[in-house]
């Protein structure tokens, strides 16, 4: 059966990295709220690196130089 895509508001991330630094297991928090282990790392890592969950925020500098260089490509093409 195919997962259905879900969202996820930034307190439940939050509550979730919470719950992980707080000592609960990986797997328990995965398997007690349903979630894939790849979002719960992702929520993680986003947390600690920027306190955010926002995408923007958590763009590398290379990612950021891209889409720069996408919206400066896009005005000239216009």
């Amino acid at each position: 059966m195919a997962r259905t895509s879900r969202t996820f508001t930034p307190e439940f991330k939050l509550q979730m990295v919470r719950l992980f630094e707080n000592g609960k297991s990986k797997s328990d928090i995965i398997g007690e709220y349903d979630l894939t282990p790849s979002a719960l790392d992702k929520w993680i890592k986003n947390h600690q690196n920027s306190g955010s969950f926002n995408v923007v925020d958590n763009l590398t500098d290379e990612e950021k130089e891209l889409r720069k260089l996408r919206k400066e490509n896009q005005q000239l093409k216009m």
